[in-house]
């Protein structure tokens, strides 16, 4: 099934295309905890989790003193801004 229009609210996408559209971006799920998500990339690794009404991101040491840091996208955004503003890195 092809995803919904990427200028779409996120809550219009059923869960196995935005599980299939994680994997497309680089993401793979954690085995036990099938809410969570990891990526990385050449400059930045991150931490996702798929709540009930929002992405959570959680950069790893990427903040002053390399700390990590937490971002939260509400899924009535579309695909479109929440892909651009997670995988664009912190």
């Amino acid at each position: 099934m092809p995803l919904p229009p990427a200028d779409s609210p996120l809550y219009n996408h059923p869960l196995p295309e935005i599980e299939q559209w994680l994997r497309d971006n680089g993401c793979q799920q954690d085995q036990e905890q099938l809410h969570c998500w990891r990526v990385q990339q050449p400059s930045w690794e991150a931490e996702l989790w798929l709540d009930v009404d929002q992405i959570t991101v959680r950069y790893l040491r990427s903040g002053a003193d390399s700390l990590d840091i937490q971002r939260s996208f509400k899924y009535s955004l579309t695909r479109r801004d929440i892909e651009d503003a997670v995988f664009a890195g912190p």
